[in-house]
């Protein structure tokens, strides 16, 4: 008797919780599983370590006028006046932008018409796909050097045989010729890339929407217009995004097809960095470095928020 009094009196009344028990539940609900920290700390301590660190450094030695070697002073903002004076820096901010601008319009169009004809019923259709997605697996630089020879010596000798003048002596030697060639291969590379994430939205499309358009009198290029591409807005967003970060960090191509030259008509913001990493001029590229990445970072928060206003969903 005694011990069932005393187990009337512990027991909660009928309805409600024991909030003792109902505290536990929620710790055991807050508790995080260690097995969490040792996948998260390793890699936050390697990027740190790796990524962040270094950027932090560079960010310090920008504010000086160390060479990559030796003694060092400090002179403060010094470096990013002068950088906003070197005409040959700015010359190429305006040839990587002109470039980054130029090569994503280009790769697109070429990309979405190469995606809209294997998306289409063909004959072979696998195998010319595997054929067009060859150059996406090629090292650039050795692609660069491959048109480097065709460009300086297989073209000039097919162009003066037939009469084509101007062709008669390598693109790569003329100024005002040399970017159409780093365009040229950048697409030829670029594109089969840009081509997969085009086949992957318009296979997404569902086969009734066309056959309904078919059914009110649509033609194709209407369709291509008022569906096809309201409904693959998303994927050329990305690559649209995708493709001009890319570029406007190209280098390889350019090392391999010009070195930057004629001159410097062709030597982009990349390049400049790494040169001056490697020819005494440590702080005053580092701070070039800052820059763009500031320039970067601006253009990428733009093109989010021009994401999110017109309600594209990535």
């Amino acid at each position: 008797m005694t011990t069932t009094s005393r187990v009337a009196q512990t027991a909660p009344p009928a309805g409600r919780k024991n909030p003792t028990s109902a505290a536990g539940t929620v710790r055991s609900k807050s508790r995080i599983d260690p097995t969490y920290y040792w996948m998260v700390v390793p890699v936050l301590a390697l990027f740190a370590f790796f990524i962040t660190l270094p950027a932090l450094v560079g960010v310090f030695f920008s504010l000086t006028n160390y060479a990559g070697y030796g003694d060092w002073k400090f002179i403060g903002l010094m470096n990013y006046v002068n950088i906003f004076k070197d005409p040959a820096v700015l010359q190429s901010y305006v040839f990587t932008f002109m470039f980054a601008l130029t090569t994503t319009v280009v790769v697109n169009v070429v990309a979405l018409a190469i995606a809209l004809g294997l998306n289409a019923k063909i004959k072979w259709r696998t195998g010319i796909r595997t054929v067009f997605f060859i150059p996406m697996v090629l090292s650039a630089l050795i692609v660069s050097f491959v048109f480097n020879y065709l460009f300086s010596n297989t073209l000039p000798v097919l162009a003066e045989r037939f009469g084509v003048t101007p062709l008669a002596t390598s693109i790569l030697a003329n100024e005002n010729l040399a970017w159409l060639a780093i365009v040229l291969v950048t697409v030829w590379q670029a594109a089969p890339g840009a081509t997969i994430i085009y086949l992957a939205g318009l296979q997404s499309v569902p086969s009734e929407v066309y056959e309904a358009a078919d059914l009110d009198g649509a033609g194709s290029f209407r369709q291509f217009i008022s569906l096809t591409l309201p409904l693959i807005l998303g994927y050329l967003v990305i690559n649209v995004i995708l493709g001009f970060k890319g570029f406007l960090g190209t280098y390889e191509i350019i090392v391999g097809l010009t070195g930057g030259g004629p001159g410097m008509a062709t030597q982009s913001v990349a390049m400049r960095i790494f040169s001056g990493f490697t020819g005494g001029d440590y702080s005053y590229q580092m701070a070039n470095a800052v820059i763009y990445f500031l320039i970067t970072l601006l253009i990428s928060v733009i093109q989010l928020r021009l994401i999110q206003r017109r309600g594209v969903s990535l």
